[in-house]
């Protein structure tokens, strides 16, 4: 290490930037789709006769989806209304397919 050159500090560089947007968005989105298909699993072991459980289950497991699908788009600072909104409902197709 010169004291004459100093090297410059790569924290703030837009690159790291990036990265540190991406790995966030992608901790934030599958953590909250954890949580989305642990209400799954629930909904799982509940008894098949008692379809109104299951079936409430898998709708608020795809609002989970469309909360991790919103907080992975405001990360990357994108309009919250939009197309990709839909992607968040699959874990309710998926529930209520699986239950119905």
């Amino acid at each position: 290490m010169d004291p004459n050159a100093p090297v410059r500090d790569q924290y703030g560089s837009p690159g790291m930037t990036r990265v540190q947007t991406w790995v966030m968005s992608t901790l934030v989105v599958t953590t909250i789709l954890h949580m989305a298909g642990g209400l799954l699993v629930a909904a799982w072991f509940i008894d098949e006769a008692e379809t109104v459980p299951r079936v409430g289950l898998s709708v608020i497991a795809g609002a989970f989806g469309v909360m991790a699908v919103g907080a992975g788009l405001a990360i990357h600072r994108k309009p919250l209304l939009s197309p990709w909104l839909a992607l968040g409902l699959l874990p309710m197709v998926v529930g209520l397919v699986l239950f119905l």
